[in-house]
């Protein structure tokens, strides 16, 4: 059943709602002043980003099985639970091991959310509305959780200024609001009407599903995308103030404008996969961004231009991507195919940092982004002579002839 897109339906409106409830956009401009404040160090700051990594990997499939197995929104409340509890605790933290045992509720947290929030609105949007309009309807929900980090970044250094445990505070408070939210959302059909279903039972649904063409290649070339972005996320300010010449000071209004424009992406990205079809939407754009990472060490200053539309390019990317894997999972197993989809991401980020790190150490950040682009168009070159990746044929379900 079709909907009008101008005013959704109230189950969507609570999706919505749930969205601009978790941002972090409180924090996230401080954090790693907040961390330096609480005197840790520059390598013990990086250390609790590797241990929060690899947490994330190693939970991935079984906090989706969590999702599958005791519903969607299950998940969903006890992530929101475990980061609210992880940001009251930056209130009172004052070692590194106590910032340590933050770092794992976080990446829990995190963990029990990735997977399940895809899956939840695709089998709502599949029972009750039409599934075809996910793409739609994810991209809006990322676009109102990004102006909604918009707004709170904007009086982020405001809030830290008057005291530097106050956005932490705030951010704990908008999360808890997360909570009443969820629990006015309705379940989902596979968490009320499903077979009791083991780990067991879901790990031989998840190999088949990802040992077989297209999703196999799709999710590695999708991986390659989404670890190369993330690493050449790390350069955007070392590059803009120091090769480029913006003040420090502007810092703040070029991430909100940043913000405005992948929320503006991920507004349009169903506009965008229905022009362009999710192959190659899939397909083109991560080649477009990889062109221009490589061009940055050529002409300099295309290194803003090429930052603004590699984030425009991940939000447009990252809900189209979740739709097709969506497409081709099963809701036995649902959000712990999401999760291990998120986990194969996570497995590529996690060495593609520090090792960019090495030859921005040894070189420049510039040349470090131009070697990151050349790798994703090697490594992607080789993913399309091993095998073609998003196939736009229907999915054949489980237990059909391959």
């Amino acid at each position: 059943m079709r909907f009008d897109r101008r005013h959704p339906p109230a189950v969507l409106l609570k999706y919505y709602l749930y969205q601009a409830t978790t941002t972090f956009g409180f924090v996230t401009p401080v954090f790693t002043l907040f961390l330096l404040w609480r005197d840790l160090t520059y390598t013990q700051i990086g250390t609790l980003g590797s241990v929060s990594a690899v947490l994330v990997v190693v939970g991935e499939i079984p906090t989706g099985y969590v999702g599958d197995r005791f519903g969607r929104r299950a998940s969903l409340l006890v992530g929101s639970v475990f980061l609210a509890i992880s940001l009251l605790g930056f209130l009172v933290a004052q070692s590194f091991s106590a910032f340590v045992a933050l770092y794992v509720l976080w990446a829990l947290g995190l963990a029990f959310q990735s997977g399940s929030d895809d899956a939840w609105l695709y089998e709502v949007l599949d029972a009750r509305l039409d599934a075809n309009q996910f793409t739609h309807v994810r991209g809006r929900g990322a676009s109102v959780n990004q102006w909604a980090g918009v707004a709170t970044m904007l009086v982020s250094g405001v809030l830290y200024d008057s005291d530097p445990r106050l956005p932490f505070l705030v951010a704990a408070a908008l999360l808890g609001c997360s909570l009443l939210v969820l629990l006015s959302m309705p379940a989902t059909i596979s968490q009320t009407d499903r077979e009791e279903n083991t780990l067991f039972d879901v790990l031989p649904v998840l190999r088949r599903r990802l040992t077989v063409p297209p999703l196999r290649s799709t999710i590695v070339y999708l991986a390659l995308f989404f670890g190369v972005t993330s690493a050449a996320n790390t350069y955007v300010q070392p590059i803009v103030t120091g090769t480029i010449g913006i003040p420090e000071t502007s810092l703040g209004p070029l991430y909100a404008g940043f913000t405005v424009l992948t929320a503006t992406a991920s507004y349009y990205a169903g506009a965008i996969e229905a022009r362009l079809s999710t192959k190659w939407t899939l397909v083109l754009v991560p080649v477009v961004v990889s062109v221009f990472l490589l061009g940055s060490v050529l002409v300099p200053v295309v290194a803003l231009p090429t930052f603004a539309l590699l984030k425009a390019a991940r939000s447009t990317v990252s809900p189209i991507a979740s739709g097709y894997v969506n497409d081709h999972a099963d809701a036995v197993g649902r959000a712990t195919l999401l999760s291990a989809a998120s986990m194969a991401y996570a497995l590529v980020r996690v060495p593609l940092k520090p090792l960019t790190g090495v030859v921005a150490d040894a070189t420049t950040p510039l040349t470090a982004l131009a070697c990151l682009g050349g790798l994703f168009l090697v490594c992607a070159a080789v993913v399309w002579l091993w095998e073609t990746p998003v196939s736009d044929s229907t999915p054949q379900p489980d237990g059909a002839t391959e």
